[in-house]
């Protein structure tokens, strides 16, 4: 798989898996050995879904090529093509425009079902908040939303983590990366776990500005599912807050600051 000029170069990036860069004289490769002992409520870590995406979507361009995936013991490991580019930053616009893709794509997998509609995610939520100590949770649920909103008439593939550390741009063309937790559901999933104020502090450094939500809407363009991310977004601000005090509390203490960013959203409504 690597050859004897090949280098390592380890890749910090990811909160999860261990990855390494493998820098041969005719590939650039990525190495992904994930891991098995941490179990997270909201992102779950698949390394059968992630290859199978990559199949799926090869030829794309807004995902890697797959090369090879397997175990090793009881690990799992999934090697595939390096994605040029670097972090999104900045223009809404582009991240807009790769979910846009990913959502309309005819390609579909078995995947797990996505929470969708408001009792969906209530119950998602509640499950989180659940694993946290009843005194930590009385703001959260001091917040809880009480808008209903159906399910979705139409469910699609979702990446399920698209944080600005998991796409990747380059000439501005979006790659996505990290597709481990994908899930047949409500597009307005993604939309959301992009938007999260929580999110956007944790890989970028500070929250979008209104200004930069409107564009990223605007472009993503589809009016009915911009709409209803609008109506469940209290639902999405309420389960985000349940998860970053559960990480907040379970060794992850950068997580508070996305905690009160979360709650902050539900206060203004």
């Amino acid at each position: 798989m690597v050859g004897d000029s090949d280098r390592f170069e380890t890749l910090y990036g990811g909160r999860t898996n261990r990855v390494w860069r493998l820098l041969g004289t005719e590939s650039d490769r990525v190495l992904k050995l994930y891991q098995t002992g941490f179990r997270n409520p909201l992102f779950r870590n698949d390394a059968r879904l992630e290859a199978a995406c990559l199949r799926a979507f090869e030829g794309t361009g807004f995902a890697p090529r797959l090369r090879a995936a397997g175990q090793i013991g009881a690990e799992s490991w999934v090697l595939y093509d390096h994605a040029p580019g670097t972090p999104w930053r900045e223009n809404p616009e582009t991240a807009a425009r790769v979910l846009q893709q990913v959502h309309t794509h005819p390609t579909r997998i078995e995947a797990p079902k996505g929470c969708d509609g408001s009792d969906d995610l209530a119950r998602h939520g509640a499950r989180i908040a659940c694993l946290c100590d009843p005194d930590d949770r009385r703001a959260l649920d001091a917040l809880r939303p009480d808008v209903v909103v159906p399910p979705a008439q139409k469910r699609c593939l979702i990446h399920g983590d698209p944080v600005a550390g998991n796409i990747l741009v380059a000439n501005g063309l979006a790659t996505l990366i990290d597709w481990q937790c994908p899930a047949l559901g409500d597009p307005c999933e993604d939309l959301a776990l992009f938007l999260s104020p929580a999110m956007q502090q944790l890989y970028r450094g500070n929250p979008l500005t209104q200004a930069e939500i409107d564009r990223f809407l605007a472009a993503y363009g589809t009016t009915e599912i911009v709409d209803r991310y609008h109506a469940l977004r209290p639902w999405y601000a309420w389960r985000m807050a349940a998860y970053c005090l559960w990480r907040s509390r379970n060794g992850a203490s950068d997580y508070a600051s996305g905690f009160e960013l979360e709650l902050e959203t539900l206060r203004m409504g």
